[in-house]
């Protein structure tokens, strides 16, 4: 159907316009500018930071990096969650862009994991989808495609009323009558998950 065409474009297609600033107490040479970038929903920070990190270590010193890491409003971003998520859960009631600060300091061990390598940010996108496949299919669409299946999955994620509660999917708030089904099939990540973010709405 053309509807349910133009939804899977908007899902893959959709951008969030983003600013990169490095944390205040961490510029050691010059002022740092801010980066903006229009981040893919469906992607992951990970898959920016090697460009936000080339942006920022121009006005630091090389002993003072270390492993960067994202936060909004002191929230530590977890990496393995994909961007759309992340913005859903934080930050969809905020104005745009979306203002992302940049550590390369004080590692937050509690709350993040390490992220030695873009190896390891595509063997957990694998390990959701099989996961995710074992979970609706029976593991029999994974079965079904060959490494190079794989591989070419990961390599097009990188190529790019009164209600106490908001649902968000990939920024959409669908109507709560959809079929589950119908919203896994449409609306589900890369990783092959329906990722749903139920927000607290203000109240007066």
């Amino acid at each position: 159907m053309t509807d349910d065409k133009d939804v899977l474009r908007d899902v893959w297609f959709g951008r969030i316009p983003t600013c990169f600033t490095l944390y205040q107490d961490e510029i050691t040479e010059r002022e740092a500018e801010p980066y903006y970038l229009l981040l893919p929903r469906v992607s992951y920070l990970t898959l920016v930071t090697d460009k936000v990190k080339k942006h920022f270590q121009k006005v630091m010193r090389q002993e003072d990096i270390s492993e960067i890491w994202f936060e909004y409003e002191g929230t530590p971003l977890k990496w393995h969650y994909p961007i759309g998520l992340l913005f859903d859960l934080l930050a969809s009631s905020s104005a745009l862009p979306w203002n992302i600060t940049v550590h390369f300091k004080s590692f937050p061990e509690k709350d993040l994991l390490h992220c030695p390598s873009k190896d390891a940010i595509e063997a957990h996108f694998m390990s959701c989808v099989k996961e995710a496949d074992a979970l609706k299919h029976k593991s029999q669409v994974i079965n079904e495609m060959q490494k190079k299946d794989h591989k070419q999955l990961w390599m097009g994620l990188q190529n790019d009323g009164e209600k106490k509660n908001q649902v968000m999917i990939h920024g959409i708030e669908p109507m709560l009558e959809t079929p589950l089904q119908w919203l896994s099939e449409h609306l589900s990540y890369p990783d092959n998950f329906l990722h749903i973010s139920i927000i607290p709405q203000p109240t007066d």
